[in-house]
């Protein structure tokens, strides 16, 4: 039996408010989700904002395109701070995840903290050497990106290198 942590960092060049008003409404879940992973939320969301207690049901195709039910709950919300996701049906014999957000004197430090255990045992901890921790950092590479164009983009600024 084999737990893991992974852990994610990036910084948002942007309010907290701001940060926060995005990462907090469950409907964005799919902007920041791999296109690949056919992500649909399929509970009727009554609010657009988490709050403790709230369950969520999605599809998600993670592995070779196989439709996998996955519920979560958030189970902690503390405004413009973090909130917590845990599993309640799906893949994972545990899945925790936090997502934290900090002030910074020029914008957002958004931390990521799963703690999971893949199901199976001793297969799991191969399935997860082979592709699970990979997977997972290429799910967190692609909200990078998404995160990165949405909150830092106009921030950045462009050399354009001069014509001959």
């Amino acid at each position: 039996m084999s737990f893991y942590q992974f852990y994610k960092e990036q910084i948002l060049h942007a309010s907290i408010e701001e940060v926060w008003e995005f990462i907090s409404s469950p409907i964005n879940l799919k902007e920041i989700t791999p296109k690949y992973m056919g992500f649909d939320i399929t509970s009727d969301l009554m609010d657009d904002k988490m709050y403790p207690g709230m369950i969520i049901s999605y599809k998600v195709s993670p592995v070779l395109g196989i439709k996998t039910t996955w519920v979560t709950e958030i189970t902690q919300v503390r405004d413009k701070s973090y909130f917590v996701d845990e599993q309640r049906v799906g893949p994972y014999s545990i899945w925790h995840h936090q997502h934290i957000i900090e002030q910074l004197p020029n914008g957002v430090i958004m931390k990521d903290i799963i703690s999971y255990q893949p199901p199976f045992g001793f297969l799991g901890a191969i399935a997860n050497r082979l592709f699970i921790k990979s997977k997972l950092n290429e799910i967190f590479d692609y909200r990078r990106k998404v995160l990165d164009l949405r909150f830092n983009a106009s921030k950045m600024k462009v050399k354009i290198a001069p014509t001959l």
